[in-house]
């Protein structure tokens, strides 16, 4: 059989792409499988869904702490801590207790809103600043804004621990600065000094887990400028000077 002479060149092979992660897998890929989700997040940098996610549990464990517990119960611990409440007569104390229940549950739930969107632009910012600085990098943004949204989503295993435990522990037992005991300021008395407290309540298991994968999200924009142990160097760089800051306003002003 005679062999043509041109034979037909071989169709090339279609590109493999690599599957992309939706949103919603994302929120949950970060806490299951981090690499490949940051991966797929500094390809194609979203921000909104984590954060709504964030408010939508945030103000469900407000609303299931004001029916079940009670702004009133919340009020008076904050009361008791105050050194300078003690000095009132007690109907001096009922009135300033009446009118800060009324306008505590509002500002607590603008701040679950607001904070929730705030917070994370203002940190991205910090840490583009630092990442670009420290590591020679040149990150967008849009990227640093993605990794920090993505990067909360251990707080909504705190959301989901914090909605069970309004369920199971007595209402008088639950104190909403201190729903998960995930830091030793949750073992402090009351009467420690503020300072320490702000410092063993920073010092929280759920905030070491969000700098962990920070630090891995950043170092994936750039693998040959940041590693993972440096990336995570830098983060927790930021987050040591803004925890001395705060403890030392604190003490400065209490």
């Amino acid at each position: 059989m005679a062999t043509p002479l041109n034979p037909p060149a071989p169709t090339p092979s279609a590109p493999i792409e690599t599957a992309k992660i939706g949103d919603f897998g994302r929120v949950t890929g970060v806490l299951f499988n981090p690499r490949a989700t940051f991966q797929d997040i500094v390809a194609r940098p979203t921000w909104l869904v984590p954060l709504v996610v964030l408010v939508i549990f945030s103000i469900a464990v407000i609303a299931l702490f004001s029916q079940r517990v009670g702004w009133r119960s919340f009020m008076e611990r904050q009361f008791d801590k105050d050194p300078r409440v003690s000095q009132l007569s007690g109907e001096e104390r009922e009135k300033d207790l009446d009118r800060a229940i009324k306008i505590t549950q509002p500002i607590v739930y603008a701040a679950a809103v607001l904070g929730t969107f705030v917070a994370p632009v203002v940190v991205s910012a910090v840490l583009l600043l630092a990442f670009n600085l420290l590591a020679g990098t040149r990150i967008e943004f849009k990227t640093a804004f993605a990794i920090v949204a993505f990067s909360w989503m251990p707080y909504l295993i705190h959301a989901l621990l914090s909605i069970l435990l309004i369920f199971l522990k007595s209402p008088e037992s639950i104190d909403l600065e201190h729903l998960v005991a995930s830091n030793p300021g949750a073992f402090l008395s009351s009467d420690s000094a503020k300072w320490l407290l702000t410092l063993a309540t920073s010092v929280d298991l759920f905030t070491l887990w969000v700098i962990a994968l920070q630090g891995l999200g950043f170092s994936l924009t750039n693998p040959k400028k940041i590693s993972f142990a440096k990336g995570v160097t830098i983060v927790a760089i930021v987050w040591a000077l803004y925890v001395a800051v705060k403890v030392g306003w604190v003490g400065a002003f209490s």
